[in-house]
């Protein structure tokens, strides 16, 4: 079928896409037979690989029984099982799930429940929720809300609420011109300076990516940050969410991302690989002593569902899912693979356009700059990772773009997230078919 000629309200309705025909490991193949690398994982979603059996078989299996009651009528084992092996990948404390379709919906959950906990301890004036700058949580409005990536709240600013943001941590540029270890984690005490600012009595929670995923390309703090921020959310009696949605259940080596710092969150949510593409799937993780403050309040069960929470088949999809993880050991192969992969792309810091690359695991980011020694990026409106997106596409690649790297505007990068089952070798063919796309893309903005 011909984009344009169908009646699908394509997300971008002037770009013509192939047809998709299957997936199998890490490539996916058109109509026309052509193959390609997954090197997205589409994006940060397939961690498990296209097409494992096991997860199908579990999908048909359930669907032969029961496809959807709904949650406010019944519980299904699926949903108690999974519930279950969630808890087991989660830091410790982690005590009670919240199934959703996606991370968007897990966002609006999550703020949900820190707004209700803080009625529950009596302090009903804890409204607001810190995010940063150049984060994102999610395309729905109080996900917006606290996002701080700026190209994708401008068009719904009337909208969003009025959310203070901190700077990222973010030490290739670092807001502050300051360097790593004599900066003092200024980043970090930022939040405890907000929390001041706003009033302690008006912060309800903090929202932060553990690694700052395909907004900023993979951005990890340094080792102090985490625990800095545990710390000043403590002090002051605010929630700490820890989003996710993209580096949850292994993609950075870790069952997730925030175990690399030890430390553990108030709140986790989660998206993208909880159902690894086989279903929209979500999750919303909640410490126990927040949940405690649920138990011993007098107010009623609130409403914040949503119609497939929970459904069976989704649940199912998701339990095979994490079993699949656990059993193929892919946690720690992401840590044995994402460690070969930055291995083989560190090579590309030769080439005059790639300044920095980073991240953990399996999730790396590449970015771009006009300058080396001056970090200078380049204009936006040379549009540099959208062309290389496309050429590698055309080379059979598949990566994601991302954009306003440098400042929420300007800056260019792209983030490489692949299945967990890489081999080697294709990380070999993923890297000479990324450096042959970067000198394309060179040669033709020079």
């Amino acid at each position: 079928m011909i984009q344009g000629r169908d009646h699908v309200f394509h997300r971008d309705w002037r770009k013509t896409l192939p047809m998709i025909d299957r997936g199998e490991g890490v490539y996916l193949y058109d109509r026309q037979g052509k193959r390609y690398l997954d090197a997205s994982g589409g994006p940060a979603v397939i961690n498990i690989g296209h097409g494992v059996k096991e997860v199908i078989d579990s999908m048909l299996e359930q669907a032969r029984k029961v496809c959807f009651p709904y949650v406010g009528h019944f519980i299904s084992e699926a949903q108690i099982e999974l519930s279950r092996k969630v808890v087991e990948f989660a830091p410790p404390g982690m005590s009670r799930v919240y199934f959703v379709s996606g991370g968007s919906e897990a966002t609006e959950i999550a703020l949900k429940v820190a707004r209700q906990y803080h009625l529950s301890k009596g302090d009903p004036s804890r409204v607001k929720i810190i995010g940063r700058w150049q984060g994102y949580h999610g395309a729905t409005i109080g996900a917006l809300s606290v996002s701080g990536h700026t190209s994708r709240r401008n068009d719904y600013q009337p909208y969003l609420l009025n959310f203070p943001h901190i700077p990222p941590s973010y030490c290739y540029r670092c807001p502050w011109d300051k360097a790593y270890p004599a900066c003092g984690i200024v980043c970090a005490h930022e939040l405890e300076k907000v929390i001041k600012q706003e009033g302690q009595a008006h912060v309800a929670a903090f929202i932060a990516e553990p690694l700052v995923g395909n907004s900023l390309g993979a951005v990890p703090p340094p080792p102090e940050y985490f625990p800095i921020i545990r710390e000043i959310c403590d002090r002051y009696g605010i929630l700490f969410i820890a989003d996710e949605v993209i580096t949850g259940f292994g993609r950075t080596g870790k069952n997730f991302g925030i175990d690399h710092w030890k430390v553990v969150p108030d709140v986790i949510i989660t998206g993208k690989g909880t159902g690894s593409g086989y279903t929209p799937l979500g999750a919303v993780i909640v410490h126990q002593r927040v949940f405690e403050a649920f138990e011993k309040s007098e107010r009623p069960a609130f409403f914040m569902g949503y119609t497939y929470s929970g459904n069976p088949l989704s649940c199912a999809a998701g339990l095979a899912v994490l079993g699949y993880i656990e059993k193929n050991r892919l946690v720690e192969r992401s840590a044995q693979m994402g460690k070969y992969l930055f291995e083989r792309l560190a090579r590309l810091k030769d080439l005059p356009m790639v300044g920095d690359i980073r991240g953990k695991g399996l999730l790396l980011g590449i970015e771009f700059v006009k300058d080396k020694a001056k970090k200078t990026p380049f204009e936006r409106s040379r549009k540099i990772s959208e062309t290389l997106t496309d050429k590698a596409f055309q080379n059979g690649l598949i990566l994601m773009s991302g954009a306003g790297t440098a400042d929420g505007v300007s800056g260019d990068h792209t983030v490489v997230s692949p299945p967990f089952i890489i081999t080697e070798r294709q990380i070999d063919e993923l890297a000479e078919l990324l450096e042959k796309s970067i000198r394309e893309v060179y040669a033709q903005v020079g």
